[in-house]
């Protein structure tokens, strides 16, 4: 019997706050401890993606979201020195909840889009990032 590697698979959400602030949480494990991250995870077996990013964002940030565009695939096989993962990312907007730290997030907070330059973030979350504030910035339009 043969054997296939397969990436894994994540979501990121790219929660915009009414203010157009950015929710970023720090990470509490490696890889990147203690850098800044877009909220996100793994799809757990026989979830639907969108599921993962609702629970993903309540998880990490307290927050509960409405999912509003789905951003892009990173498919990178560099992107995550684990391995390689795929991450599935959306934009959305907070619907619910409080603003707090959980599982793997040691710390959540709210970023002006022209501070995210001066931060260390987590994997490909800088290009992730670009591309959310130019998608918005062309969807306002």
């Amino acid at each position: 019997m043969e054997i296939y590697k397969n990436p894994l698979l994540t979501v990121d959400i790219v929660i915009i706050c009414p203010d157009d602030n950015i929710i970023l949480i720090k990470r509490k494990k490696n890889p990147y401890k203690g850098f800044w991250a877009i909220p996100g995870g793994f799809v757990e077996y026989g979830e639907k993606v969108e599921e993962a990013a609702l629970r993903e964002a309540y998880e990490e940030t307290g927050l509960k979201v409405e999912l509003d565009h789905l951003l892009g695939v990173y498919s990178d096989p560099d992107r995550d020195p684990r391995g390689h993962v795929i991450s599935i990312c959306f934009i959305a907007h907070q619907i619910g909840g409080k603003l707090k730290a959980d599982t793997d997030a040691s710390e959540v907070s709210k970023f002006k889009w022209e501070e995210l330059k001066k931060i260390k973030l987590a994997f490909d979350h800088a290009i992730i990032l670009r591309d959310a504030y130019n998608f918005i910035k062309n969807y306002k339009k």
